[in-house]
């Protein structure tokens, strides 16, 4: 063993060094959201809540506030589309993806594995492409953009997250379960809802989680098909970096943090609790 204690050490270094590499920006970005300085995010100049303050209404204490100044509406705005976006986005791709999930794993027809392998093509496909031809689509058919054509286009690569991990959940179920409720004399409804669906729940629950904050995350696809009046949080802050680095930017990206953790949370404690 003592042959391998200088590798040992090494690995040790080597994975300090890559998650401070990953989350040493996180970190700082949270603690820069405290900083009073509001022209150098960079340069320490005290401890505040200023830009807290400003983003839920009211103003700074030790200065105007660009954000405020410009009103808190339109990020209210901004964050009730991402939210409109994402449950129904992520609702509606978690039925269609679960859907076809079970298609795929119980089902027989022809071009089984073509399709299989068709559904991995929105999430290999570079966003700026799927952007690119969402917004061709729905200019060609005359569908004005707006929020709902945001949530179309959503769907379209949200279902196939859905699909890949509730189909790893399905590959882990035993099929014998489901034949023994048929011998019983289930049909087949009662079969999917007393024993499939409690055993992919915590798949399909991990997928809709999954969907919900990819969903309130995605800028590149948004960008593209996104209206006058249905900015999403991401093209709001997209917006403000085009103008410079704000100390609020800071903050919101704080707050979606905590967001995403308090979700991914809640996701592992409800399978936890359903194992």
């Amino acid at each position: 063993m003592k042959r391998y204690g200088g590798l040992s050490r090494l690995l040790s270094v080597y994975g300090f060094l890559f998650f401070a590499f990953i989350y040493a920006p996180i970190v700082l970005i949270v603690v820069f959201s405290f900083n009073a300085n509001p022209v150098n995010m960079m340069i320490w100049d005290g401890f505040t809540l200023d830009w807290y303050r400003t983003i839920f209404g009211f103003p700074a204490r030790l200065t105007e506030s660009t954000l405020y100044v410009e009103s808190t509406r339109q990020l209210y705005g901004a964050v009730r589309n991402s939210l409109l976006v994402a449950l129904v986005a992520s609702s509606v791709s978690t039925v269609f993806g679960t859907a076809i999930a079970i298609a795929v794993a119980r089902f027989r027809f022809r071009l089984k594995s073509f399709y299989r392998a068709f559904m991995f093509m929105p999430m290999i496909m570079p966003d700026i492409v799927l952007g690119i031809a969402l917004l061709i689509f729905f200019v060609s058919t005359g569908v004005k953009l707006s929020v709902y054509t945001i949530m179309i286009g959503h769907c379209t690569f949200l279902i196939s997250y859905v699909f890949i991990v509730v189909s790893a959940r399905i590959a882990d179920m035993d099929e014998k379960l489901e034949e023994a409720s048929a011998d019983l004399g289930a049909n087949s409804w009662q079969t999917f809802r007393r024993v499939t669906l409690p055993l992919i729940l915590p798949g399909v629950i991990g997928g809709g989680l999954l969907a919900f904050i990819i969903s309130m995350d995605d800028l590149v696809i948004t960008y593209f098909i996104a209206g006058v009046d249905s900015t999403t949080l991401p093209v709001f802050i997209y917006g403000m970096l085009r103008r410079g680095i704000k100390p609020e930017i800071n903050a919101i990206a704080t707050i979606m943090l905590v967001f995403s953790i308090v979700v991914a949370s809640a996701g592992l404690y409800l399978r936890a609790r359903r194992k």
